[in-house]
């Protein structure tokens, strides 16, 4: 069974799901950081691929993303870095990137390297979801990798409930229609929001993201969903620490967590 439906059937809310930019703050961080987050208990794990046009992302990721480019990060380089340590974790893991970086390194041929060095999930911002159903989603499940699609304030039911019946991995609630980074707590607005979702029964499992940055809009987050991604403000964390990734990432993980 997939890690991330095993991972969902045995915990229904307070999951947490840390974001970090591959290769970040140094090119070879990221399979320490992968070994030190499953450590510290996080529940799911999402390994950013650099790329040098991030549209969904804030200033603070795009940072980490042009940092990680310089330091010599690439595709063919990260597949290698997480089948040396993906055997010695449990936690699932999920690449996000953007479609055109999958096109470049050939679809199948990238679906045929998640899927050896044990990726379970992908999230994609720029595919669309109509030409994932018509032209990509028989090529997903062939490789039994889901897809999890990204939901705005501004997302039609109609649209959220498409969304819900091609999926077969959690629903990314983006809180905000703005770009990835830490904000000032949740609004009202964004309550509505998180309610009017959660009204519709979804199937398949939600996760809250932008904006989630502490103990409090992570509590916030799981009141109204199952859980909450959490990736500017752990980026931010490891850029102004002297720590070591370990002691950085699980000093970080019980902050968030109220430890």
């Amino acid at each position: 069974m997939n890690r991330i439906k095993e991972l969902f059937q045995r915990k229904h809310s307070n999951i947490l799901n840390i974001y970090f930019t591959a290769g970040y703050p140094q090119l070879q961080d990221t399979g320490l950081i992968i070994k030190a987050l499953d450590a510290a208990g996080v529940d799911l794990i999402e390994i950013g691929i650099p790329y040098s046009d991030p549209l969904a992302d804030g200033t603070t990721i795009q940072e980490s993303g042009t940092q990680a480019l310089k330091n010599g990060m690439s595709l063919p380089l990260l597949f290698d870095q997480i089948n040396e340590v993906s055997a010695q974790v449990n936690c699932p893991l999920i690449l996000m990137g953007y479609f055109n970086q999958i096109m470049q390194f050939g679809e199948r041929s990238f679906l045929e390297r998640c899927k050896e060095v044990g990726i379970d999930g992908i999230i994609l911002p720029d595919l669309p979801l109509l030409v994932y159903e018509q032209e990509y989603q028989k090529l997903f499940e062939e490789y039994e990798l889901p897809v999890s699609f990204l939901i705005t304030p501004q997302t039609s039911e109609e649209r959220v409930t498409q969304i819900d019946a091609l999926s077969k991995s959690f629903i990314y609630m983006v809180s905000n229609a703005s770009i990835t980074g830490a904000k000032s707590g949740i609004s009202a607005a964004q309550i509505d929001y998180f309610n009017r979702i959660k009204a519709l029964q979804l199937k398949n499992p939600r996760l809250i993201g932008f904006g989630i940055s502490s103990p409090e809009t992570f509590s916030t987050a799981c009141q109204y969903a199952n859980g909450a991604i959490i990736g500017s403000a752990f980026i931010e964390h490891l850029k102004q620490t002297a720590q070591p990734i370990h002691e950085a990432v699980q000093d970080f993980v019980n902050f968030i967590k109220g430890a």
